[in-house]
């Protein structure tokens, strides 16, 4: 059986092995894959694993030995569900492997927008402690969450640990989703009332239609003058000339990403050089002990499918 890994990189830069496969099949393994060769690497293949290389209809089509896809990640969209279902091909995906390292991330965000660690650090090392007439001395003001409020808009896997920890630092907490869910401590708003009421806004839904810009021009002007916006989900659910203005203006206080809506980002992305926005590469997912979840869920669901059992299917 030929198994090909399209694109490994991503979540195996080298410390890690995919020796585990090494029993279904013979795998072939591309760091990267173009879309001009997504094809050619994958004919013959009746397993195909993917992150971030896309598999549409006209892939799809061209390829009569798949038989199953793999997911490297939780989101889907880079895989055409409904042509894969048309031809029976199997895919699923890997759900809340990064839920510890994504609310790590968020946190790691906000508090750098809070105490302002790197500002203070670089300052430091330039020098500027050591002249210092005092003891102590802050680069600009520093901000308690204990007693704020978050608001966090998706209350699934990542989302009711982001508000545990939101508890644990004496927040209060708000959050909205499509489902509600019984949690103790916190209480579901609307969005509207999420994002007024809210000191610190954090996003943790996924991609869709629906969801598509909705942290939107209108929406920032209903969060207050001093609040944070994060966001370690996916870009494309802020308008990012919106957030750009917002916060150039002042009329939020800062914003933590981790993900754009194109990524890697253009030069001319407004957030690159806006006020108060403290951006990190889409890294949230990246710990060594997520990604090595990661591996292992995806194998364990390709030895499921050839078992006749799948799992975690999205197709």
């Amino acid at each position: 059986m030929k198994i090909v890994i399209l694109d490994a990189y991503a979540a195996n830069p080298g410390d890690l092995t995919w020796a585990a496969l090494d029993p279904i099949g013979e795998c072939e393994i591309h760091d990267r894959t173009p879309a001009a060769k997504t094809v050619e690497r994958s004919r013959g293949a009746e397993i195909i694993l993917t992150n971030k290389t896309v598999l549409d209809r006209k892939v799809i089509e061209a390829l009569p030995d798949l038989r199953y896809i793999g997911v490297l990640a939780t989101g889907t969209n880079v895989v055409d569900i409904e042509c894969a279902r048309e031809k029976g091909i199997v895919v699923t995906n890997v759900p809340s492997y990064g839920t510890p390292s994504v609310v790590q991330a968020a946190f790691a965000l906000l508090l750098e927008l809070a105490n302002k660690v790197g500002l203070h650090d670089a300052g430091v090392h330039r020098g500027k402690w050591s002249r210092s007439a005092d003891f102590s001395y802050t680069e600009a003001p520093l901000v308690e969450l204990s007693g704020l409020t978050m608001g966090i808009v998706g209350f699934g896997s990542i989302g009711s640990a982001v508000a545990k920890v939101a508890l644990a630092l004496g927040m209060r907490v708000l959050y909205y989703d499509v489902t509600p869910r019984q949690a103790e401590g916190v209480t579901p708003v609307d969005l509207d009332t999420l994002f007024r009421e809210s000191d610190v806004v954090t996003l943790h839904c996924p991609l869709a239609d629906e969801t598509r810009g909705l942290v939107s021009d209108a929406r920032l002007g209903l969060m207050k003058r001093t609040a944070y916006l994060i966001n370690t989900a996916r870009g494309p659910l802020v308008d990012e000339a919106a957030l750009a203005r917002a916060l150039n203006e002042g009329r939020i206080a800062g914003a933590g990403l981790d993900v754009l809506s194109i990524e890697p980002p253009k030069p001319d992305n407004p957030l690159l050089s806006a006020k108060n926005c403290v951006i990190t590469p889409h890294v949230a997912w990246a710990t060594k002990a997520s990604r090595q979840r990661l591996l292992a869920i995806a194998v364990e669901n390709a030895k499921a499918f050839l078992a006749g059992r799948p799992e975690n299917v999205v197709s």
